[in-house]
């Protein structure tokens, strides 16, 4: 599964890093603890998180995550669109909430 299936089938908003939307998706891993997604995450995950300051840029490039959905709306600071455009690793809003959303990933994974 690449990341523009996610986007297609949760109604995501592209926010950023729209030219790695053809990553392949391989889990999920949520957190809002940087230091858990640090040492727990896996390479090609989706990493949901309310976070949405520049280290969410740091974890997701050096754990090669295949993107990260920011739930409740979030929008993330300039520099850190900045950065996923640089890196195309990218950045997704939904307006659900944490639970809802991890819910709908978890179904389209494991399907």
């Amino acid at each position: 599964m690449k990341v523009q299936d996610l986007v297609d089938a949760l109604n995501l908003k592209v926010i950023s890093g729209a030219q790695g939307l053809d990553r392949e998706v391989d889990g999920c891993y949520v957190s809002d603890l940087l230091s858990d997604v640090m040492g727990n995450a896996d390479m090609n995950n989706v990493w949901v998180t309310l976070q949405t300051h520049k280290n969410v840029m740091a974890i997701a490039s050096l754990k090669e995550l295949a993107c990260v959905i920011f739930v409740k709306g979030l929008m993330a600071a300039e520099e850190v669109i900045e950065q996923s455009n640089e890196e195309g690793i990218p950045l997704l809003s939904t307006n659900m909430q944490t639970y809802e959303v991890v819910g709908k990933l978890y179904n389209i994974l494991n399907a």
